[in-house]
C-alpha cells in the first residue's frame, strides 16, 4: 500500500504527523503549499491525503463529491467511518473534517484505485502557480505573499466506467469569484482513458487575504516557489 509511509493506525484511529503530511504533499502530489510544511504556523494535512485515504479504505465510485469541513492538524486521532452513501472523517470530540457523498458502482480494485488517485493528486498538486495565477492576475487580485492561504473546499466527480487500470486527468478550464479580500476559485478537470473522455469533475478553492495584485511581488514569489520546488526535489 502506497499511503502506509503517511500515516499510522492505533486503536482503530488513524494519525498523519506534520513529517509525514508534508512528504505526502511534495513526494506524491507535488504540492508545496506552505501551509503543509511541518513547522507552518497553520499547519494542515493536505485534503488530497484525506483523498487518498478515504479512497482506499472505501474505494472508487463512479460519482463522489468530497466537501472539506475543516483543517486536520499534527497528529490528531481520526475516525474513518461508512454511513450508507456516505463516508465521514472525524476526530475523537465529534468534529467533522471531511464528509464524502458517492453513488453508483464501487470498485475496490487497488491497483485501479492507487492509479486513479496518484494521476488526480498529481493534477490537484499543480494549483499554483500554474491555474491560480492566471486566475489571479486576470481578476487583478492576489493573496499575501508574506501569509499565503490557499484552502481546499470541495471537490466531486463522476465517471462512466470504472475499468479503466490508467486513467487520465487533465485540466479543462477554472473561474474566480472575488469576494472583498476572499476568492473562490473553481477548477475543472475531466478523465480520460487514451484518447476517450470517460469522466469530468471540479475542485473549489478558497484563496484568502486578497489585495491588488502586484507584478513585481507576485513574479518575485513564484520565482521563490519554484526554487525552493526544484530544490526539494533534488534533496527530496
Amino acid at each position: 500500500m502506497f499511503l502506509d509511509d503517511f500515516h499510522t493506525v492505533t486503536d482503530d484511529r488513524l494519525c498523519i504527523t506534520a513529517e509525514q503530511a508534508s512528504r505526502f504533499a511534495k513526494c506524491i502530489a507535488g504540492d508545496y503549499n506552505p501551509i503543509h510544511d511541518p513547522d507552518a504556523r497553520r499547519f494542515c494535512v493536505p485534503g488530497d491525503l484525506l483523498f487518498a485515504l478515504v479512497m482506499a479504505r472505501f474505494g472508487l465510485a463512479q460519482r463522489m463529491t468530497f466537501h472539506f469541513k475543516g483543517m486536520v492538524g499534527d497528529s490528531v486521532p481520526l475516525c474513518f467511518a461508512q454511513h450508507g452513501d456516505t463516508v465521514s472523517v472525524t476526530d475523537h470530540h465529534g468534529k467533522v473534517y471531511l464528509e464524502v457523498e458517492r453513488g453508483g458502482d464501487i470498485t475496490h480494485d487497488a491497483g485501479v484505485i492507487e492509479a486513479f488517485t496518484r494521476r488526480y493528486v498529481a493534477f490537484s498538486g499543480r494549483n499554483f502557480p500554474h491555474y491560480l495565477k492566471p486566475l489571479m492576475e486576470e481578476q487583478g487580485v492576489m493573496f499575501n505573499p508574506q501569509r499565503p492561504l490557499v484552502i481546499y473546499d470541495s471537490m466531486g466527480f463522476s465517471l462512466s466506467r470504472l475499468d479503466v487500470a490508467e486513467a487520465g486527468v487533465a485540466f479543462t478550464g477554472a473561474t474566480l469569484d472575488v469576494i472583498g479580500k476572499r476568492g473562490d476559485a473553481l477548477l475543472q478537470f475531466q478523465m480520460t482513458d487514451a484518447d476517450t473522455v470517460i469522466g469530468h469533475g471540479s475542485k473549489k478553492l478558497v484563496v484568502s487575504g486578497l489585495r491588488e495584485y502586484d507584478p513585481p511581488v507576485m513574479d518575485a514569489f513564484v520565482e521563490q516557489f519554484m526554487s525552493l520546488k526544484a530544490h526539494s526535489a533534488t534533496t527530496g
